[in-house]
Protein backbone atom coordinates (compact mmCIF):
# COMPACT_ATOMS: atom_id res chain seq x y z
CA UNK A 1 0.00 0.00 0.00
CA UNK A 2 3.05 2.58 1.10
CA UNK A 3 5.52 3.13 -1.37
CA UNK A 4 8.29 5.60 -1.34
CA UNK A 5 9.10 7.22 -4.49
CA UNK A 6 12.38 9.35 -5.16
CA UNK A 7 12.34 12.17 -7.71
CA UNK A 8 15.09 14.91 -8.87
CA UNK A 9 17.73 12.47 -9.96
CA UNK A 10 19.42 12.86 -13.12
CA UNK A 11 22.53 13.81 -14.63
CA UNK A 12 25.05 16.02 -13.05
CA UNK A 13 28.56 17.67 -14.16
CA UNK A 14 31.41 17.22 -11.81
CA UNK A 15 31.14 19.80 -9.21
CA UNK A 16 27.61 20.17 -9.26
CA UNK A 17 24.91 19.82 -6.90
CA UNK A 18 21.45 18.08 -6.97
CA UNK A 19 18.49 17.87 -4.69
CA UNK A 20 16.97 14.36 -4.50
CA UNK A 21 13.36 14.28 -2.55
CA UNK A 22 11.27 11.34 -1.20
CA UNK A 23 8.15 10.92 -0.70
CA UNK A 24 5.77 8.10 0.48
CA UNK A 25 2.60 7.58 -2.00
CA UNK A 26 0.16 7.43 1.22
CA UNK A 27 0.22 8.89 4.57
CA UNK A 28 -0.40 5.85 6.34
CA UNK A 29 2.55 5.09 8.58
CA UNK A 30 4.90 7.58 10.89
CA UNK A 31 8.19 7.21 9.90
CA UNK A 32 10.99 6.82 12.42
CA UNK A 33 14.37 6.89 10.48
CA UNK A 34 14.32 7.33 6.89
CA UNK A 35 17.74 7.72 4.91
CA UNK A 36 19.10 7.61 1.77
CA UNK A 37 21.34 4.77 -0.01
CA UNK A 38 23.22 4.51 -3.34
CA UNK A 39 24.37 1.51 -4.80
CA UNK A 40 27.22 1.97 -8.00
CA UNK A 41 27.98 -0.50 -10.56
CA UNK A 42 29.81 -3.70 -8.98
CA UNK A 43 29.65 -2.58 -4.98
CA UNK A 44 27.11 -3.57 -2.58
CA UNK A 45 24.66 -0.83 -1.61
CA UNK A 46 25.67 1.70 1.08
CA UNK A 47 24.15 3.91 3.55
CA UNK A 48 24.60 7.62 2.36
CA UNK A 49 22.45 9.18 5.05
CA UNK A 50 19.81 9.05 7.53
CA UNK A 51 17.56 10.71 9.87
CA UNK A 52 15.58 10.33 12.72
CA UNK A 53 11.66 11.28 13.65
CA UNK A 54 13.26 13.65 16.12
CA UNK A 55 15.93 14.86 13.34
CA UNK A 56 19.06 12.99 14.66
CA UNK A 57 20.96 12.42 11.63
CA UNK A 58 24.07 10.14 10.53
CA UNK A 59 26.22 9.90 7.42
CA UNK A 60 28.70 8.15 5.65
CA UNK A 61 32.23 9.73 6.24
CA UNK A 62 32.78 9.81 2.30
CA UNK A 63 29.85 12.49 2.33
CA UNK A 64 30.05 14.19 5.68
CA UNK A 65 30.19 18.23 4.66
CA UNK A 66 29.14 17.49 1.50
CA UNK A 67 25.83 16.03 1.79
CA UNK A 68 23.02 17.25 3.81
CA UNK A 69 19.77 15.43 4.60
CA UNK A 70 16.41 16.37 6.01
CA UNK A 71 12.90 15.67 6.17
CA UNK A 72 9.55 17.21 6.70
CA UNK A 73 7.65 14.88 9.23
CA UNK A 74 4.08 16.65 7.87
CA UNK A 75 4.94 15.83 4.56
CA UNK A 76 6.70 12.54 5.12
CA UNK A 77 9.38 13.63 2.67
CA UNK A 78 12.87 13.14 3.21
CA UNK A 79 15.35 15.50 1.15
CA UNK A 80 18.96 14.49 0.09
CA UNK A 81 20.84 17.42 -0.98
CA UNK A 82 23.96 16.79 -2.76
CA UNK A 83 26.89 18.72 -3.41
CA UNK A 84 30.32 19.31 -4.64
CA UNK A 85 29.68 15.89 -6.81
CA UNK A 86 32.35 14.25 -9.16
CA UNK A 87 31.66 10.97 -11.18
CA UNK A 88 32.81 8.95 -8.21
CA UNK A 89 29.38 9.69 -6.08
CA UNK A 90 27.70 8.70 -9.39
CA UNK A 91 24.89 5.62 -8.74
CA UNK A 92 21.53 4.64 -8.13
CA UNK A 93 20.16 6.39 -5.10
CA UNK A 94 17.06 4.77 -2.96
CA UNK A 95 14.83 6.35 -0.50
CA UNK A 96 14.05 4.08 2.88
CA UNK A 97 12.10 4.37 5.63
CA UNK A 98 11.37 2.25 8.77
CA UNK A 99 8.21 2.28 11.39
CA UNK A 100 7.64 0.57 14.40
CA UNK A 101 11.36 -0.46 15.55
CA UNK A 102 12.06 -1.59 12.15
CA UNK A 103 9.12 -4.34 12.00
CA UNK A 104 8.51 -3.14 8.42
CA UNK A 105 10.53 -0.92 6.37
CA UNK A 106 9.98 0.39 2.82
CA UNK A 107 12.41 1.09 0.07
CA UNK A 108 11.94 3.16 -3.35
CA UNK A 109 12.36 2.19 -6.99
CA UNK A 110 15.75 4.02 -6.80
CA UNK A 111 16.37 7.04 -9.20
CA UNK A 112 20.14 6.97 -10.82
CA UNK A 113 22.37 10.13 -10.30
CA UNK A 114 25.12 10.10 -13.30
CA UNK A 115 27.52 12.53 -12.27
CA UNK A 116 29.88 13.21 -15.85
CA UNK A 117 33.84 14.55 -15.74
Amino acid sequence: QVQLVESGGGLVQAGGSLGLSCAASRRFFSFNTMGWYRQAPGKRRELVAQITSGRRTNYADSVKGRFTISRDNAKNTVYLQMNSLNPGYSAVYSCHAEVAGWVYDFWGQGTPVPVSS
